[in-house]
């Protein structure tokens, strides 16, 4: 029922050229995708934190997004944008937003309020207390919201291009699956699947990396344990 791995690398090797295209396609809609939802994500979380009123009014409509199934909602986005790249980028960016909303909303307010107070009482203005305290504090709630909508963000690009059936040059890996499944070409359709796992294990390392580099001197959600 399933190829050999020696079937695979050899279908891999054989049609090498077309799959590397399919990678490029999809990853340059992963990364515009992810970048959008980061930037977008990130201010909806600032204006959430500054007013209530605003929070209350635009969350139902981030809840909306990512309970709505983008399968669903990608054939009607594909065909009120003209561009084709844009539109994927668009389907991947409404499943990847929401994590980056959630947890950053999460972690601008979970401040201690000892320190809170300690802030207060030295006269720190709001400026200087969003960025001394509500950002730092944020920042492991902010990441871990990158490391989900990395992965998120690459499984929005496969299946808008599955149901936008895109070819030519802007083919994915989702079209490659597609033609090879038309052609009952089984080995080239696992070797592009283990592409996407590939890139999304890539991009989750990546993430894993950055959380490190940025709190691995100080927070103990990446610190070394001691023994």
């Amino acid at each position: 029922m399933f190829p050999k791995p020696t079937d695979i690398g050899a279908s891999f090797l054989e049609s090498w050229p077309d799959l590397l295209h399919g990678l490029w396609s999809t990853l340059k809609v992963t990364i515009m995708a992810f970048v959008a939802a980061v930037v977008i994500g990130t201010l909806v979380a600032f204006l959430f934190v500054q007013s209530k009123l605003i929070e209350l009014s635009l969350l139902p409509y981030a809840v909306l997004l990512q309970v709505t199934p983008i399968a669903a909602v990608a054939p009607l986005i594909i065909i009120l944008v003209k561009n084709t790249t844009t539109a994927l980028t668009l389907c991947a960016t409404v499943i990847a937003i929401f994590p980056i909303i959630s947890n950053t909303t999460i972690g601008l307010k979970s401040v201690d309020p000892g320190l809170e107070s300690y802030f207060r009482m030295n006269k720190a203005g709001p400026t200087a207390t969003l960025w001394r305290l509500r950002i730092p504090g944020a920042l492991p709630f902010f990441l871990a919201g990158l490391r989900i909508s990395s992965g998120l963000a690459l499984v929005g690009a496969v299946v808008a291009e599955f149901v936008a059936g895109t070819g030519g040059t802007s083919a994915g890996l989702a079209y490659e699956i597609m033609q090879a499944s038309f052609q009952l070409d089984i080995p080239r359709m696992f070797a592009a699947l283990l592409l996407i796992t590939a890139t999304g294990v890539v991009l989750f390392g990546l993430m894993v990396l950055l959380q490190q580099a940025l709190l691995g001197g100080w927070h103990e959600s990446a610190m070394e344990p001691e023994r």
